[in-house]
């Protein structure tokens, strides 16, 4: 006689004397990346929960990637181990931050967009009598101390308040401080040359042992604070925005949401600077700009 049960097709509605229902659910495999993807979801759903900030729609190979480093650095085996340390531990969450804010970022980089903006976007605001920028997800600071020499260089510093922010705190300490590796000038010095730079890039610094020390005339023009594009309403309206090479590392749903609110943060006919791989083309805004050099990711604001 054949038994009509198989391995795959066990009968799991199986009750005891009281009529509970005692079976276990048995998965059908043991899929790896299915776990960690559950164990993901738990881990940005305990930090939500927890502190508050919302890493649920990042860019899901991303956020794995940085997530795995994280755990590398602290000696774990599996992610879960991970979200206890960072549940119970408010340095090792601030670690996770720092994992997750770094991006590889240098003074003038895409020396090309910076020439544009000198070219194509200091005229406009030269017509402002004041001008506002925020520079989002400033990192270290490196392309904000950037945006400060150039617009020093355009006679627009006097000017000028730069808003400098980003999710981590260690960074914005980092960034305020405005010292960096003196090994780093060289190649600094000539991204400022291509971006077209107009002095010597050494004028701008004074070198201390193995540092270089950012000007404070440079740093007293920037105001650094903390701010979650994720959850944080915006603060002021601005002239221009600069939010590069950030968007890449959201989804869909999060990318709609930021361009949303740096949409609203923008005043009439104000400048929005992307990275060079992101764009308001698909955007459910991207009627309200126009181009001004899409090949570097400069548009701007319609009436």
């Amino acid at each position: 006689m054949t038994s009509d049960v198989s391995d795959n097709n066990i009968d799991t509605n199986e009750s005891n004397a009281d009529g509970i229902n005692t079976s276990v659910a048995k998965p059908l495999k043991n899929d790896k990346e299915s776990l960690e993807n559950i164990e993901l979801d738990l881990l940005c759903e305990g930090i939500y929960r927890h502190y508050g900030f919302d890493f649920r729609n990042y860019a899901r190979s991303s956020l794995g990637r940085r997530t795995k480093n994280l755990m590398e650095l602290e000696g774990v085996k599996s992610i879960s181990a991970l979200q206890d340390l960072v549940l119970h531990n408010s340095a090792v969450m601030e670690r996770f931050l720092l994992n997750l804010s770094i991006n590889v970022t240098s003074m003038f980089r895409d020396p090309n967009m910076y020439a544009a903006f000198r070219e194509k976007v200091v005229p406009i605001l030269r017509t402002y009598p004041s001008i506002r920028i925020w520079h989002a997800g400033c990192a270290s600071g490196e392309e904000v101390y950037s945006l400060a020499i150039l617009m020093e260089e355009e006679h627009l510093g006097d000017k000028t308040k730069i808003y400098a922010t980003d999710i981590n705190e260690e960074l914005i300490k980092s960034a305020k401080a405005g010292i960096y590796p003196l090994s780093a000038m060289q190649e600094f010095s000539e991204n400022y040359m291509a971006a077209g730079g107009k002095r010597a890039f050494s004028e701008y610094y004074h070198a201390k042992y193995d540092s270089a020390i950012f000007s404070p005339h440079l740093r007293k023009r920037i105001v650094f604070s903390k701010h979650n594009l994720v959850s944080d309403s915006s603060f002021n309206e601005f002239n221009v925005i600069f939010c590069r090479n950030v968007l890449i590392y959201f989804n869909e749903t999060l990318t709609t949401q930021v361009h949303s609110l740096l949409h609203q943060s923008l005043c009439r006919f104000g400048i929005l600077v992307l990275g060079s791989n992101e764009t308001t083309e698909f955007s459910s805004i991207a009627k309200d700009y126009k181009a001004i050099d899409e090949s570097v990711s400069i548009f701007q604001r319609k009436a």
